[in-house]
């Protein structure tokens, strides 16, 4: 409130031209609806700008063929709404029943219309401040030695309208086509632009640029009607059901998988789009050549005048011409309309297609800008599941509880219970939680031991990459110790080379769960809060530092960690053993 009397105060002495709010959103997509429904339910003092006349553009126009890849599994044969949720990959969560996606369609895999209703009616119903056809199109800062950061944002629409704000949330996802160029990229055609009318393909002959989804998906509209297809990319095939990550290959775009690998006509290949170089001969085909036949050449002398690979080598993979090549490549997030003083700098390597960001989703250059959603991705990218709504709704929800510790002084919600409740806390969440099951390695319920362990608070869904900032982040303290319950795959399970399927892949005894593969709960106890230094040294691949002691329960077929000799009685026995306390009593 201080700092809100505060900026107001100074606009009306200065006669600024511009509209100060706390909290400033771009974007009404599925993320910043999230962010604003927090918000409104804090009566915190925000605003979300919309560049489009309605919530959710982006699904107005992706993807192109409609279907969505994420499930709407309308029965699980359980009322638990918590429960439910780990099956629903579509809802926002809010307090309204109506807001509940099965409600919208039918569909297993819904079609985007419905998410577009959906979002409208999210933000409708739930009266939510979104500024629609408000583009902003620059973002600075200005320096303030007053401001509890040291500056304010200024951001500017498309109509030279001013505004400022003291947090910045960015939610516009990532929206920008990947595109590459090379010699004769002008004749490709982007997935963005392309035709869906599969009779517009008939009898032609079609090479993609990228192997992910949206390649896929252009592929399956067409495969029926092409004469056939070929698909290049630099990396192998990565199918979801073998890295378990949900941004790989799903298995309902996969049918050019059959048609390559049983040998009718459409193919894939590997190679860097770079190298590559497209020549369009007189009569409109595509031929493709490789850069370096091109180097010092005119190729606007004509074909005749270009080496192709087939000149040396006669069986080349792409020696026929094609008809059309369409690029499917993905997204990128938009960095230009934020002012170097902000210093949103792109990530490396496969993740350079987001900004850089820290485990907390605050910018790693910029304190006071979180992003969310989609773009947030690179905290968990190839992971879990925070580029998606199913994940980062979670993840918007634990960036709003340390804003409201942050700037109000309310501390991280939890509850304080008896050391007698702690197994049945666990075994509840473990079996109930939908934002551990979803966001697994990533938010983590964190149970802090009171003196002498006669008691325990415990904390849901908090971001474990922060861990050793609990106490700065949350507001609460933790000097006796702590239990950090995740969920996680097994360690050498997951990946696009494995073997998902082979015979004994279960483990069913208890005595074996550490070797369990499939996402089960783990338990690590620390008898201290672990440093900073200890999270950056943790072994590769863990989501925490080595602790103290650790359980895993053992993965479950029915993901139900119910049973009494194969979870409760192992998880109460781990318990006991790093508490010094006899819990038997207590569970009967």
């Amino acid at each position: 409130l201080g700092l809100a009397l505060y900026a107001s105060s100074l606009c009306a002495a200065s006669g600024a031209a511009f509209l100060y709010h706390d909290y400033c959103v771009i974007g009404a997509g599925p993320s910043g609806l999230q962010a604003a429904y927090f918000l409104q339910r804090a009566g915190r003092d925000y605003v979300v700008f919309e560049r489009s006349h309605a919530p959710g553009s982006f699904f107005a126009l992706y993807p192109r063929h409609r279907k969505l890849i994420s499930i709407n599994k309308r029965y699980t044969g359980k009322s638990n709404s918590e429960f439910n949720l780990r099956h629903d990959w579509n809802s926002l969560l809010s307090h309204d029943r109506r807001l509940l996606f099965r409600r919208y369609s039918r569909d297993f895999f819904p079609d985007a219309n419905a998410m577009v209703r959906y979002l409208e009616d999210f933000a409708s119903l739930l009266k939510l401040r979104v500024q629609y056809n408000t583009a902003i199109i620059h973002v600075t800062l200005e320096r303030d030695g007053q401001a509890w950061n040291g500056h304010y944002f200024l951001l500017t629409d498309q109509d030279r309208q001013n505004y400022k704000c003291s947090s910045l949330l960015v939610a516009t996802g990532t929206w920008v086509p990947n595109v590459v160029n090379f010699p004769g990229s002008e004749y490709v055609e982007g997935y963005e632009t392309v035709s869906i009318n599969p009779e517009d393909f008939a009898g032609q002959t079609v090479l993609i640029l990228g192997r992910g989804n949206s390649a896929f998906e252009t592929a399956e509209n067409i495969l029926g009607v092409t004469n056939f297809i070929h698909m290049v990319s630099r990396s192998r095939v990565r199918l979801s059901w073998a890295t378990h990550y949900v941004g790989d290959l799903r298995a309902i775009n996969n049918g050019l998988l059959d048609t390559y690998q049983l040998k009718s006509l459409d193919g894939l290949l590997e190679g860097d789009l770079e190298d590559l170089a497209i020549v369009k001969d007189k009569k409109g085909k595509l031929h493709i050549t490789l850069r370096f036949y091109l180097e010092n050449r005119n190729t606007s002398a004509g074909i005749d005048s270009v080496t192709l690979p087939q000149d040396e080598l006669d069986n080349f993979a792409t020696r026929a011409p094609y008809d059309r090549v369409i690029r499917c490549l993905g997204w990128k997030f938009d960095f230009s309309i934020y002012n170097r003083s902000l210093r949103m700098m792109p990530g490396k390597g496969n993740k350079k297609k987001y900004p850089q960001i820290k485990p907390s989703y605050e910018s790693r250059s910029t304190r006071g800008l979180f992003v969310l959603g989609t773009a947030s991705h690179s905290v968990d990218f190839r992971k879990s599941a925070g580029g998606f709504i199913h994940g980062f709704r979670y993840t918007t929800r634990a960036v709003h509880r340390l804003l409201e510790n942050r700037h109000h002084g309310v501390p991280w919600p939890s509850t304080v219970y008896p050391i007698t409740q702690l197994t049945n806390s666990i075994i509840k969440r473990v079996n109930e939680a939908s934002g551990l099951y979803q966001m697994f390695s990533i938010l983590a319920d964190i149970i802090l031991l009171r003196e002498n362990a006669t008691a325990f608070e415990y904390l849901e869904e908090y971001p474990v990459g922060v861990l050793a900032e609990l106490e700065t982040q949350t507001g609460r303290k933790a000097p006796n110790g702590l239990f950090v319950v995740i969920m996680e795959y097994g360690r050498n399970f997951s990946g696009a080379d494995k073997d998902v399927f082979y015979y004994n892949r279960a483990v069913g005894e208890a005595q074996h769960a550490w070797q369990s593969n499939f996402l089960h709960p783990v338990i690590y106890y620390y008898k201290r809060l672990p440093t900073e230094r200890e999270m950056r040294l943790r072994p590769p691949g863990w989501p925490l530092p080595r602790p103290d002691a650790i359980h895993h329960v053992v993965e479950d077929f029915l993901t139900d960690w119910t049973a009494p000799n194969a979870h409760i009685l192992p998880l109460r026995r781990f318990l006991e053993n790093c508490l010094s306390t006899d819990l038997r009593s207590f569970f009967a």
